[in-house]
């Protein structure tokens, strides 16, 4: 198993580009990531090891409902502790919080109405729409940090919506 741990950021970026391998793109995700948070480093390296993260783990979307799911759910908990910690950045939409909330409500099929009316009677329900509700509630796990950030309008109200459904989700 490689240490990437130890590696350059142009190195662990080559490899991260040049790979295909999940297993290995999580690992680029981690051990970028991890540098994001290092508070020693500057704001602006800390931003390039995020952008180096949500690379590795938009290289990983798209393996499968469940793996789209999870991948999504890092992409946004990050991008909002990005956006919370460093600061919003309009002029790169991974760091703008309207972005960020535009990119979640694209995720989500139902309206918050109708996720909240079909969580009413969850128990009842067939399992395959049991996961779509557990999907919803984990794509939204962020917004509730996101909210406070986002300018007055439409998106910032469906957002607030999908707060209070989250709530009633399985």
């Amino acid at each position: 198993m490689l240490d990437l741990s130890t590696w350059p950021f142009e190195r662990l970026q080559a490899f991260a580009a040049g790979t295909n391998d999940w297993s290995q793109l999580e690992s680029v995700r981690v051990v970028a990531q991890q540098h994001a948070y290092d508070s020693s480093q500057s704001r602006d390296a800390r931003r390039h090891w995020a952008e180096l993260s949500l690379l590795a783990n938009r290289r990983m979307l798209h393996r499968g409902v469940e793996g789209s799911t999870r991948e999504l759910r890092q992409e946004f908990a990050l991008r909002t502790w990005v956006i919370e910690y460093l600061g919003p950045d309009d002029d790169n939409s991974a760091w703008s919080p309207d972005a960020l909330g535009a990119d979640t409500l694209a995720t989500l099929r139902l309206s918050p109405l109708d996720a909240a009316a079909s969580a009413g009677n969850w128990i009842e329900l067939p399992i395959e729409q049991i996961r779509e509700l557990r999907r919803y509630k984990n794509l939204t796990a962020h917004l509730e940090r996101l909210v406070g950030h986002l300018r007055p309008g439409p998106t910032r109200d469906l957002l607030l919506l999908w707060i209070e459904t989250r709530e009633l989700l399985p």
